[in-house]
């Protein structure tokens, strides 16, 4: 009986904590959020827009389609609207097939750019085109940047991209971006001038390139942990991301200290999750993260993760979505269950239970 007190008031303790720690992490993501809107409306209001140079993605798209209603119809559609509007049907498209938590913020994020589009009045700060090239893609850069560094997009054509590499695994999100972005520069050149396009190349280049100074322009990443409480992160990270891991005994260079390494490879939307897991758990864990280039083997999709979590938490009675196989569905079914029950076999009840 005291044990059964025991561990509710410990399970108890655990679901307050962690609703503490989602209230935390979705305060930190709105703020995030907030300074990634502004930074990239800001960008636009006053360096881009004045130079008719186009900024990335969507709000690049939505600049044109405003420069060409307005030349061509003498119809002034507000630029932030027009960005509302253009990403409504991708962020459908991210919530039913890319991921609802990942979709939210992103479409937060774009609500907010829209908003400050809407109230930043478009000013030139310079004159010159090329200043207002480079300096617009590197502020833009610093928003997006910080955005992913938190596990957050700024929507638009990352959640493309994200879709388009799930349907064809053997090709990156970088190539989606490249052709999409240089749809737009193209456009921009045929129907005005070329300058304009060169112009927008150049802050394409500033900006992606301030992105991987700040964030990393790889989608898969392997982590390598070097670690003296190998168990909890372990179990950490099969219980947060369902990840494979290699743990590999070694010991300290200098005091011959034994230590595990654990190495593992995540997504790069993943990252942020990773580094404060292992904060957490070990903040004197030595991690290095290295930049993968190609992964042959299995490595599930976040889909799949997902579906692997529910089937972990007794929430998947069958395999409706169909994120996983059948052999796979009724393989981690099988593995859970017989988990959960050698976990209760084990116990040795106290005198006091």
């Amino acid at each position: 009986m005291l044990f059964a007190d025991g561990l509710k008031k410990e399970m108890e303790k655990e679901e307050s904590e962690m609703k503490i720690s989602y209230i935390e992490d979705l305060g930190k993501k709105l703020a995030i959020s907030l300074c990634a809107a502004f930074l990239c409306a800001l960008s636009m209001n006053l360096l881009l827009i004045p130079a008719h140079v186009y900024a990335a993605g969507i709000n690049g798209a939505a600049q044109l389609v405003a420069d060409v209603l307005r030349d061509a119809l003498n119809v002034r559609f507000p630029i932030g609207l027009l960005v509302l509007l253009m990403n409504l049907p991708i962020a459908w498209l991210g919530w039913c097939k890319v991921g609802k938590s990942f979709t939210f913020f992103s479409f937060v994020t774009v609500i907010l750019t829209s908003f400050f589009l809407t109230v930043i009045p478009v000013y030139p700060l310079s004159r010159d085109l090329l200043l207002n090239s480079i300096f617009g893609g590197l502020i833009s850069a610093i928003g997006v940047g910080i955005a992913l560094k938190f596990g957050i997009s700024t929507g638009g054509l990352d959640i493309i991209a994200i879709y388009m590499t799930r349907r064809n695994r053997n090709a990156s999100s970088g190539k989606y971006f490249l052709i999409l972005n240089g749809i737009i520069i193209i456009l921009a050149g045929a129907i005005y001038e070329w300058q304009f396009a060169l112009y927008t190349l150049i802050s394409r280049f500033v900006n992606s390139y301030v992105i991987d100074l700040i964030h990393t322009k790889y989608q898969k990443l392997t982590v390598i942990i070097v670690t003296r409480r190998k168990e909890e992160l372990v179990a950490a990270i099969r219980d947060q991301f369902d990840r494979g891991m290699t743990v590999i005994p070694c010991f300290g260079g200098f005091t011959g200290t034994p230590r595990d390494t654990i190495m593992v490879v995540i997504s790069h939307y993943e990252l942020y999750q990773m580094e404060q897991m292992i904060k957490k758990i070990d903040p004197s864990a030595f991690t290095n993260i290295l930049e993968t280039n190609k992964i042959i083997g299995l490595f599930h999709t976040e889909e799949q993760q997902r579906a692997i979590q529910k089937i972990k938490h007794g929430q998947a009675a069958n395999n409706p979505s169909h994120a996983l196989s059948d052999a796979d569905f009724k393989y981690f079914k099988t593995l859970f269950e017989s988990k959960t029950e050698q976990k209760f076999s084990d116990h040795t009840p106290t005198p006091d239970e």
